[in-house]
């Protein structure tokens, strides 16, 4: 049993792999001003979750990590105390938050403080484990399409992993803002996934005939490509664009190097104007969240080896 100034966490005492991951007791976050403390009941696992393990962002701090080091960058639960200046939410508040590399430490943890403007109360029509895992896969996805593409009514768009966590957002997203969404999917349930997301074509990104089957159902070529996954057959799908077509990816994509100049690269930065957009799409009840698998907090190593197997949507760890 932990002590009241204490808080099971999944943390780490140097960058590697996926051993690297312990299950510790460290303080729980002190709380600033503009800051909510919330214990969370579930994490969200990210794709990015490895690269952060890795020490890859550490160019992206203002200061140097220091250890033990916790993980995560979004999860949901029930507000327990609240700064001094917070205004908008009170103790008991069922909340989701994300926050990408948190100054106070991640969301592998039963606690986590978050500054008040990166957390939104849980929309009615979801559970605390989709609103976990939705902020960072939503806002990557919303980046792409609607501040990066632009995307317009009526124009037409490939999803590339479009059963995955980020391509199965954007396909909603894509479809809220009445695209045309031609979904490739990752085998067969991947593509019934997809099918009742609403995409307006569904392809099994593993069938050989890819190109041939894309120009079949949309001949007069596609405006736009989203890449949320990587794959050897991405090089023949720009033969599918428009003359004016583009191609993005967000950072961290593993694309095939021959691809590279082909397509523009974004962040999927988190900030409050951006959850915010996101977070009235969620609120909309149009949008079903897919939480493929969810694994105890002290099995994130296994959770971290699911990443990269075949899964649908997200995973999730339960923290309480």
């Amino acid at each position: 049993m932990n002590s009241p100034h204490t808080m099971h966490t999944i943390s780490i005492n140097k960058f590697g792999g996926p051993e690297e991951l312990k299950l510790q007791d460290l303080p729980r976050p002190a709380l600033d001003a503009h800051e909510v403390l919330i214990r969370l009941e579930y994490a969200g696992v990210g794709p990015w979750d490895p690269a952060e393990l890795h020490g890859e962002f550490e160019q992206y701090k203002p200061e140097k990590s220091h250890f033990p080091y916790i993980l995560g960058s979004e999860g949901a639960g029930t507000i327990e105390a609240i700064g001094s200046s917070v205004k908008n939410f009170k103790v008991g508040d069922r909340v989701y938050a994300s926050s990408f590399l948190n100054p106070k430490g991640g969301f592998y943890a039963e606690y986590v403080a978050a500054d008040e403007d990166l957390v939104f109360h849980v929309p009615k029509n979801l559970s605390l484990e989709q609103a976990a895992v939705m902020a960072g896969v939503g806002i990557t996805a919303l980046r792409g399409l609607q501040d990066t593409l632009q995307l317009r009514p009526g124009q037409s768009v490939l999803i590339f992993g479009a059963s995955g966590g980020i391509g199965h957002l954007a396909v909603q997203i894509a479809k809220y803002m009445k695209a045309r969404v031609i979904a490739v999917a990752s085998g067969k349930d991947g593509v019934d996934l997809v099918s009742k997301l609403g995409a307006d074509v569904t392809l099994d990104g593993h069938t050989e005939n890819l190109v041939e089957q894309i120009n079949q159902k949309v001949p007069e070529g596609l405006d736009a490509i989203l890449l949320t996954a990587g794959g050897k057959q991405i090089k023949d799908l720009f033969k599918c664009l428009k003359p004016q077509g583009v191609a993005i990816a967000p950072n961290g994509v593993n694309l095939p190097t021959e691809t590279i100049p082909l397509v523009k690269t974004y962040d999927g930065d988190v900030n409050h104007e951006i959850l915010e957009r996101f977070n009235k799409m969620a609120e909309s009840g149009k949008f079903k969240v897919h939480v493929s698998q969810i694994f105890p907090l002290e099995k994130a190593v296994e959770a971290h080896q699911a990443l990269s197997e075949h899964h649908l949507g997200k995973l999730a760890l339960k923290v309480h």
